[in-house]
């Protein structure tokens, strides 16, 4: 017995020798598409290491490594392929993925080979492209009408600080696509921007401003704009985080403007926090799972090494998810802190509670948690925008959409209290205005953040959260009283009753009451101001350039939207508008708009053409 154990034991030992002396040998090959082109730009590594090559304009490639390991295959607008080396030479095909990214479709197939993009030109097929562009969904919007303050007096929402469509929006028409009209939230793209709004006093958390002209695009009516600030904080004074990275590394993330994004984007995120602030980080893909546990904000290698270590693959569990995710920001709770969930999906739920009513529940039910929710959306052609604008503000949380890195950087360092630290919760406006006055008033966007008059007062009924610094803007259009207009439709007189006298406010001069309600990030007890509107319009060289800025985005969402109520809305306006209104532009972003408005009308001017 004890002679077979030493024979073994030598036979082991002659194994491992022979293998600590094995060398890596060059492996190389070509990848071509199923169609046999080669394709350039192709990633190839090593599993397990990180040694990585990349074909050539051949498809070439060559990289040291031994029989028995595995290359991981990796291209934009393709599936990963993993492959076992048998041989020292091996060539691979590489199969066009189903859930194509739309940039992809629109830059490198429709544009082609000749621009030096990499993939071939046929290699994605014209039912692909549409399918891809039919794949993201958006909630539809039954735009605001004008309405009565004799029927209704008070107008009533929620405040929403989110500018997901606007940077969404973005993104389709930098890729040559214009927008579906359901993308388009005017309110969304108003409030994307900054606007310079006084500070509220030292014992308010939100302050109001109004101011009240003719509308632009039809100057017989008005436009009043009311105007919400949130105290700033220096990000010293800020509440300890407690903060759980939701991440998706399903399938549907895979490509470089999905995952690879995410990680650069929570890395930046990373680079904020500081020593009293704690992260964990969750994954969802087939099932999820807690990536790592949570740990202090001052340990930002660590954090990042896990955020590095991700891969996308498989199904979309994104209810366990969520689930996992509450109970680690449970768990690590912080007692007044910022306790919050950062979501970073393209809101692709496939596996277990999945469609928006259950999500709606699910969330709801945890509001009482003290928990939030913020909402990072990822992606193109596959975007479920529909399902992440409701996560976000059912969670108490905001929704931003992700591009590239330069809106990651907007959203997560720029703005990084007013993303994620609240300051003023369940913020909810009611303006009542004067039917002496005002003849029809029609809100300009807030179609789903829209309340009852009696849910003002009810504090039970959420509001939108403002966070450090947060501007939030919103535009009513006013009809005179004894003006006729198209907008308003006809009614018979009544029969049985007459109409009755407006007496109240009538020499008093004041078109509207605007009150606000907030509660203190610590009370379930909402506080309420007010202000007055009087009767005054005032021309557009009086009006503050915020007025005028918000105004010409409001205008661009209108014509974006084909709106039936753009009256005498036009680009030539937008521009001249938003040219004139400048001065505070300390990033670019109003620059940016300009250059984003000129590029519709060319496109819309380009589209009319092909129609005729």
């Amino acid at each position: 017995m004890m002679k077979k154990t030493y024979l073994i034991l030598i036979a082991l030992c002659a194994l491992a020798a022979s293998g600590m002396g094995q060398e890596k040998k060059r492996v190389s090959g070509i990848v071509r598409t199923a169609n046999q082109q080669e394709l350039s730009g192709v990633s190839v590594r090593l599993v397990g290491t990180a040694e990585t090559s990349t074909t050539d304009s051949k498809g070439r490639f060559e990289i040291q490594a031994e029989i028995g390991d595995t290359l991981l295959f990796s291209c934009l607008g393709f599936e990963p392929l993993r492959e076992a080396i048998r041989t020292t030479k091996m060539d691979v095909n590489l199969t066009p993925e189903e859930r194509v990214l739309e940039e992809v479709v629109v830059q490198h197939t429709l544009k082609a080979a000749n621009r030096s993009s990499g993939i071939p030109m046929g290699v994605f097929s014209p039912k692909l492209i549409e399918r891809a562009r039919v794949q993201e969904e958006y909630a539809k919007i039954d735009e605001n009408r004008f309405i009565s303050p004799l029927q209704e007096a008070l107008s009533t929402f929620a405040v929403d600080v989110d500018g997901a469509s606007y940077s969404n929006i973005r993104r389709m028409i930098n890729a040559g696509q214009l927008p579906p009209k359901d993308a388009v939230r005017v309110e969304e793209m108003i409030n994307y921007f900054a606007y310079e709004i006084p500070k509220p006093e030292s014992n308010q958390p939100v302050a109001v401003v109004t101011e009240l002209g003719s509308a632009p695009w039809n100057t017989s009516h008005q436009l009043l704009r009311v105007a919400l600030r949130a105290k700033d904080m220096p990000k010293e004074s800020l509440p300890s985080a407690n903060l759980v990275f939701l991440i998706d590394v399903s399938g549907s993330m895979y490509g470089h403007n999905r995952l690879p994004l995410v990680k650069s984007s929570l890395k930046l995120l990373v680079d904020q926090l500081r020593d009293q602030d704690r992260v964990a980080i969750v994954t969802y893909s087939g099932t999820a799972s807690v990536k790592l546990s949570s740990i202090q904000g001052d340990r930002k290698m660590r954090i990042k090494q896990a955020i590095d270590e991700l891969e996308a693959g498989g199904s979309t569990a994104g209810g366990a998810g969520l689930e996992l995710a509450y109970r680690m920001a449970k768990k690590n709770f912080i007692k007044n802190g910022n306790n919050r969930v950062i979501l970073a999906t393209d809101g692709d739920f496939n596996v277990g509670a999945s469609s928006d009513e259950e999500m709606e529940d699910w969330i709801v039910a945890q509001r009482k948690s003290g928990i939030s929710l913020t909402v990072l959306g990822f992606g193109m052609g596959n975007l479920k925008d529909s399902k992440m604008e409701l996560l976000a503000n059912k969670g108490h949380g905001n929704y931003a959409y992700i591009d590239d890195i330069s809106e990651a950087r907007k959203a997560i360092v720029t703005e990084f209290g007013g993303s994620l630290f609240t300051v003023a919760k369940d913020v909810k406006v009611q303006v009542e205005f004067n039917p002496a006055y005002v003849q029809a008033y029609r809100l300009v966007g807030y179609e789903n953040r829209l309340l009852e008059a009696n849910e003002f007062n009810d504090d039970t009924k959420m509001g939108g959260d403002m966070g450090v610094g947060h501007t939030v803007t919103a535009l009513y259009e006013i009809i005179p009283i004894g003006l006729t207009s198209s907008m308003i439709a006809g009614v018979d007189p009544l029969k049985y009753q007459s109409r009755p006298d407006v007496v109240a406010g009538e020499k008093n001069n004041e078109l509207a009451t605007v009150k606000f309600r907030y509660k203190d990030i610590k009370s379930e007890q909402s506080e309420l101001q007010e202000t007055i509107v009087m009767n005054e319009t005032r021309g557009l060289d009086q009006l503050s350039e915020d007025f005028r800025f918000s105004s010409a985005v409001a205008e661009y969402g209108m014509l974006l939207r084909d709106s039936d109520f753009k009256q005498g809305s036009s680009f030539e306006g937008v521009l001249q508008r938003a040219a004139a209104a400048r001065t505070h532009d300390k990033e670019g972003y109003r620059r940016d708009f300009i250059k984003l408005v000129e590029n519709t009308q060319l496109m819309m001017s380009s589209a009319i053409g092909d129609s005729e």
